[in-house]
């Protein structure tokens, strides 16, 4: 099992950036693929970006590829989503998530079982 907890949302004006971070508790982070989720109120929780062990691949769900880019300092057991060129859509509730049951399936929500407990981004028009 593996505690995440996310940090770093808030209000921001459109068209400007923020930084998520997500802090990971235990020896293994290093060894799990990572991932960003978001849920806006009233629609499914939808995949954001994934990340593999080493950094060395990344995920990107299309509509989101150029403006958030997502890392990871095995150091410090840390994930991170740098987001730019905010749009209110990215208004959201973002979630981090480790180790899908599948390693094929990184885009799917229902392969994970270990979730932060969220940190609100709201992006003012």
């Amino acid at each position: 099992q593996v505690q995440l907890v996310e940090s770093g949302g808030g209000l921001v004006q459109a068209g400007g950036s923020l930084r998520l971070s997500c802090a990971a508790s235990g020896r293994t982070f290093s060894s799990y693929i990572m991932a960003w989720f978001r849920q806006a109120p009233g629609k499914e929780r939808e995949f954001v970006a994934a990340i593999n062990w080493s950094g060395g691949r990344t995920y990107y769900t299309d509509s989101l590829k150029g403006r958030f880019t997502i890392s990871r300092d095995n150091a410090k057991n840390t994930l991170y989503l740098q987001m730019n060129s905010l749009k209110s859509e990215d208004t959201a509730v973002y979630y981090c998530a480790a180790d899908p049951t599948t390693r094929g399936r990184v885009r799917m929500k229902d392969e994970y079982k270990n979730w932060g407990q969220g940190t609100q981004v709201t992006v003012s028009s």
